[in-house]
């Protein structure tokens, strides 16, 4: 019973220990920041040399095994370190109220990135590597030290280019067992690429773009420039589109295996849906006017970056009506040179003729499209109207048209 007695411990005893025990972890906290703060130096300082003996072009093939597990070894100790530091320093930190704002928010996002595993462990795996390095990343620049820079980043690029297509390669798998129609039910699929694409683009290619002079990233520098020119301002739906239209451009060049062609296909057919019902739900004629000039560029680059590189068809009349659209295209590209005002015409009456056999397939109801379509086809006396008077959009067009051949001729 006096035994029972001793052990009581009153409210106010609880509260000086706990007051202790709060005084003694925020003076421990520090000391378990450095420590970590030194082992993560260390699997750092081991990973670098590693993948830079692994990235030797010069190594025979057994050395080049031996040194690949090597690395996968010094790279799994790397992110073992890097996580211990999230939950003994950072989490420790957060729960004392010593925490900086960086540090509040890199453990917000881990806990996102957790959250996924028990749904989605293929993209948790990926992604917890992809913050692990990301808050490492930080750690290097902070730093100041060039030399660190120049030796972290080689194996940063590289290994995030990895990262980046493993979860492309992901989201790609989830769209594979559905036909090469875009499917609506998985909505947030697409939008998880486009987010991804932008991510890699601003993280990574900016960062390949710098260190590479070589002439195979010339044309990429060019699409990477137009993309640029969404960086500044809102953007309203008709910018969505065309910017996600850019990145998926420069995804053929970058993601040619993990984002394939039949997926690459339906993210240009959800885009052509969402540029078609934009005409369809614009009222302004202004802004019904640029939103069709860019479906106009994307059925061009749906045409001549997508299916123009297609080996196999699944359906040969689909096969068969490309063929006969590529030929007429080709014959219109001819007249570029010599007659441009003609060329420009042509090629827009193409591709709404096209777009217009194809929207008459599908389900979603396409008339205000197509009446939309016919008004410009008038317009460029490809198709005669009733009346036998051209409306006043023939002269828009033709003044548009004039517009453009100044543009190319002044570029």
């Amino acid at each position: 019973m006096m035994e029972e007695k001793s052990l009581k411990i009153t409210g106010a005893n609880k509260t000086f220990l706990n007051r202790l025990t709060n005084t003694i972890n925020k003076i421990l906290i520090p000391t378990k920041v450095g420590i970590n703060g030194i082992l993560i130096s260390n699997k750092r300082n081991n990973l670098l040399k590693v993948y830079e003996r692994y990235s030797d072009e010069n190594l025979e093939v057994e050395e080049k095994e031996e040194y690949e597990k090597k690395y996968e070894e010094a790279f799994t100790l790397y992110l073992e370190a890097l996580d211990k530091y999230v939950m003994d320093s950072i989490y420790k930190k957060v729960k004392n109220n010593t925490a900086t704002e960086f540090e509040k928010d890199a453990l917000s996002k881990y806990y996102s990135v957790v959250a996924l595993k028990e749904n989605e462990y293929v993209e948790y795996k990926f992604r917890k590597q992809k913050y692990l390095i990301e808050l490492d990343n930080e750690t290097v620049k902070n730093s100041k030290k060039e030399k660190l820079m120049d030796r972290y980043n080689e194996f940063y690029i590289s290994k995030m280019d990895w990262i980046y297509k493993g979860i492309l390669k992901n989201y790609s798998i989830k769209l594979a067992d559905t036909t090469k129609i875009y499917d609506s039910s998985k909505e947030w699929v697409y939008i998880k690429i486009f987010n991804l694409l932008e991510e890699y683009i601003k993280n990574i290619l900016i960062l390949k773009l710098k260190n590479n002079a070589d002439e195979t990233y010339a044309e990429i520098r060019k699409e990477y420039e137009k993309y640029e020119a969404f960086l500044v301002g809102k953007l309203d739906q008709r910018d969505q589109i065309e910017k996600n239209m850019i990145l998926l451009g420069i995804s053929r060049k970058l993601f040619t295996h993990s984002l394939p062609l039949v997926v690459a296909e339906q993210c240009y057919m959800k885009l052509l849906k969402d540029a078609r019902a934009l005409i369809q739900d614009t009222k302004i004629a202004v802004k019904r006017e640029k939103a069709y000039n860019m479906l106009i560029n994307l059925i061009e680059d749906y045409n001549i970056k997508l299916l123009s590189t297609k080996v196999y068809w699944e359906n040969t009349k689909e096969r068969d009506d490309f063929k006969d659209f590529w030929k007429e295209y080709k014959r219109i590209e001819a007249l570029k040179s010599t007659d441009f005002i003609e060329y420009v015409r042509r090629k827009e009456i193409l591709f709404i003729k096209d777009d217009m056999k194809k929207i008459r397939e599908e389900k979603y109801d396409y008339s205000r499209l197509i009446k939309y379509y016919k008004r410009k086809l008038v317009d460029y006396e490809a198709m005669k109207q009733i009346n036998g008077v051209k409306s006043k959009g023939f002269y828009k067009s033709q003044k548009k048209i004039r517009e453009i051949y100044e543009r190319n001729m002044t570029a």
